[in-house]
């Protein structure tokens, strides 16, 4: 479904715009017996100790190369797989290489490698993002749990109507939607959207990601949906925080609906983009607008949809005196 005209009336201008190696250490201590006939000088009772190192050290697997999988890369987690000859797989690769070792071509069985999980369990490894800024280190088994929440791990791309797989950080992904996706960009903290519609008996799952705004140095989705709810079709529009669900806390907004004489207004917390839209969509946090409401609020003799959403975002300031949260108006 597609809107004939979507008119946007901004308040505001148009932005232009691991390894961790074990230290390599060969210490060999060998025990030489000597006897009264080779050299009488030392007692046979005696174990002589002598340091070797080896003048050319030929390189060796660390553990963390044992335990990556030779499929994937992926450090490997319980179960571990074996093959009959040694070789080792993640669980996830077994059923892709068919059940058959990449090394040796043997079958895998039911064999796994409980040394090579007891190793794990002693390990200490830093988050896969600590480029990104995370200098935290976590067991080995804890590791995985936290890079799929770390506050570092990147954002995915927040339009919706499409299954964009691009990752990255905001301002990367901010230049991404407005080079890539078309999506307009505005500065400043009101707006104001018109939506238009011929046939607005039609409505199809639809959805739209309008305008992206810059307001306090954040930045903000704007979206817009049309879906059939309960069999009754429904409009909804909501805002998403480009940042975690934290600093989304700061911030609030509003959205206005209205027309003859009668008015709807939604009030909230901006979602964080690290829920998908769908998700925000499916728990109806927004402002949802019904077919029948829509067209009195068009007005006329309802043939035609003519929306006219405005808003606002402000953030929550500290009061200095009373230490509740009052609102900081954008200008």
């Amino acid at each position: 479904m597609d809107f004939d005209c979507i008119e946007c009336v901004s308040t505001s201008d148009e932005l232009n715009e691991e390894e961790i190696p074990f230290p390599y250490h060969h210490l060999h201590r060998h025990q030489h017996r000597q006897n009264d006939h080779q050299n009488p000088q030392l007692p046979s009772s005696k174990a002589h100790y002598v340091n070797i190192v080896p003048s050319k050290i030929h390189p060796t697997p660390t553990v963390y190369e044992l335990l990556e999988c030779p499929v994937c890369t992926n450090s490997m987690y319980p179960p571990i797989h074996q093959c009959h000859n040694g070789h080792t797989l993640c669980s996830t690769c077994k059923t892709r290489v068919n059940n058959r070792c990449p090394t040796c071509r043997q079958e895998f069985g039911d064999i796994r490698c409980l040394a090579l999980e007891k190793v794990a369990e002693s390990l200490d490894l830093p988050c896969k993002y600590y480029s990104l800024g995370c200098h935290g280190i976590f067991p080995y088994y804890s590791k995985l749990k936290h890079e799929t929440i770390c506050n570092f791990r990147p954002y995915s791309c927040p339009y919706a109507g499409s299954e964009c797989s691009v990752v990255g950080d905001i301002k990367y992904l901010v230049t991404h939607l407005r080079d890539d996706h078309k999506v307009d960009m505005h500065s400043g903290c009101t707006f104001n959207h018109r939506y238009v519609k011929s046939n607005p008996r039609e409505v199809d799952n639809a959805t739209w990601m309008l305008t992206v705004f810059n307001c306090f140095g954040q930045y903000f989705c704007l979206h817009f949906e049309a879906f059939q709810l309960s069999m009754a079709p429904v409009y909804m529009a909501f805002l998403r925080f480009m940042g975690d669900e934290n600093d989304a806390r700061n911030y609030s907004y509003s959205l206005e609906v209205g027309g003859n004489g009668r008015k709807l207004i939604w009030e909230g917390t901006p979602r964080s983009i690290r829920d998908g839209h769908r998700k925000v969509r499916d728990s109806h946090d927004g402002l949802i607008i019904q077919r029948n409401m829509a067209l009195f609020f068009s007005g006329g003799d309802r043939k035609e949809l003519k929306l006219r959403v405005t808003g606002r975002i402000w953030k929550e300031a500290l009061n200095p005196d009373g230490g509740t949260c009052i609102p900081n108006l954008c200008s």
